[in-house]
């Protein structure tokens, strides 16, 4: 019997095809949920997009100026993330914009020089590029070039971003790094509903222009008791997630459930000893916590989906080179996408997985 009278016969049950091997699991981590909410108070159990709206919700509600806008954003969104804020205050504070990403920008950083809190939405991450020249050279740069008269600050755009199992090259990629190379931003990742909560609602507050990169795998994968009342979380701040003596192991966003699984995995099989850190925050970055760590374990991995070659794990293996050198073990290791377009059934090779970072530990300690 040959291959395609086998997959005829095959009954179409999930359980079924998982024993032949022919189920395709898209998630390539395991969710880790914080182990304690980030302030105290009552929780509520939420997914990441019910803790961002319920950001917006609590941002639209403190503040009467604040809009939120962008493409479908009026019914929920694609990935559900404003739904029910327009029944709540109106189409003239939460609506729709034409599918123009250049002209939801150029709006947002408007509304946001006048004073008002612009929560501007760009559907995927992917086509925030026609709105770079808006965000690069208009909202990054207004308060220097007019002499801090003027500020694009409350100006917030949301992006979903990064590898979904099934994206193909036009709704996969992490765009972080071009955006990291301008000064007057400010970048951040969350890995979970209680960064993505306390990281929007900081950015909200924020006085300059913030782009929050929202992994759209972990829109509904993860899950965790969310503080009901209104918190931030700091930006610039990395987390150190797990204490460990022997490597250091960097990563943000969905990577860093990655890495978090990685860190059992090199301590049962080859009883080392990782400290994980989320980044959290792109730009400005955390130096300190970042190169005090590597100066204890003398060894780090980073690891991000974004393809290797000026990625943003390039500027922190730079910076660590230059501040950490006396005390390396081995040479700064990168685990990235490869150098090209983010593809479709190939995803599973493309993604800095488990087993590939697990290879690159390996190479760190045998050096």
């Amino acid at each position: 019997m040959n291959f395609l009278q086998k997959v005829k016969n095959v009954v179409v049950d999930s359980k079924v095809l998982s024993k032949t091997g022919l189920l395709r699991h898209s998630s390539h981590f395991v969710y880790q949920p914080d182990a304690k909410a980030p302030v105290d108070g009552p929780t509520q159990k939420m997914n990441m997009f019910q803790a961002i709206n319920q950001a917006m919700d609590i941002a639209l509600e403190q503040n009467e100026s604040a809009l939120v806008f962008g493409e479908d954003v009026a019914f929920g969104g694609v990935f559900r993330c404003s739904m029910g804020l327009q029944k709540k205050y109106g189409k003239h504070r939460v609506f729709n914009t034409p599918l123009c990403e250049q002209g939801i920008a150029g709006f947002a950083i408007g509304v946001a020089n006048t004073g008002a809190k612009a929560i501007a939405e760009m559907q995927f991450a992917d086509y925030i590029f026609p709105a770079f020249d808006q965000i690069v050279n208009e909202a990054a740069k207004y308060r220097y070039r007019s002499g801090n008269l003027y500020d694009c600050g409350s100006l917030t755009f949301r992006a979903p971003c990064g590898a979904v199992g099934h994206g193909a090259c036009y709704h996969s990629q992490s765009p972080e790094a071009y955006f990291a190379h301008t000064p007057g931003l400010k970048v951040v990742v969350p890995r979970g509903p209680n960064k993505a909560k306390g990281l929007l609602l900081a950015c909200v507050k924020d006085n300059d222009p913030c782009i929050v990169f929202e992994p759209k795998t972990l829109y509904r994968a993860a899950v965790e008791e969310v503080p009901v009342a209104p918190f931030e979380s700091p930006i610039g701040k990395a987390d150190i997630l797990r204490a460990g003596t022997d490597i250091t192991l960097v990563g943000w966003g969905t990577q860093i459930h990655v890495l978090q699984e990685v860190a059992n995995m090199a301590k049962k099989q080859l009883d080392v000893s990782c400290e994980v850190i989320d980044l959290v925050s792109i730009l400005p970055w955390d130096k300190e916590t970042i190169c005090n760590s590597v100066k204890k374990t003398g060894r780090v991995l980073i690891a991000h989906e974004a393809p290797l070659t000026n990625g943003f794990g390039a500027e922190l293996a730079a910076t660590i080179q230059e501040e950490c050198f006396l005390h390396l073990e081995s040479p700064v290791m990168r685990v990235t996408g490869w150098d090209t377009p983010f593809p479709h059934v190939f995803e599973p090779f493309y993604i800095p997985d488990k087993h590939r970072c697990l290879a690159g530990i390996r190479k760190l300690i045998d050096y």
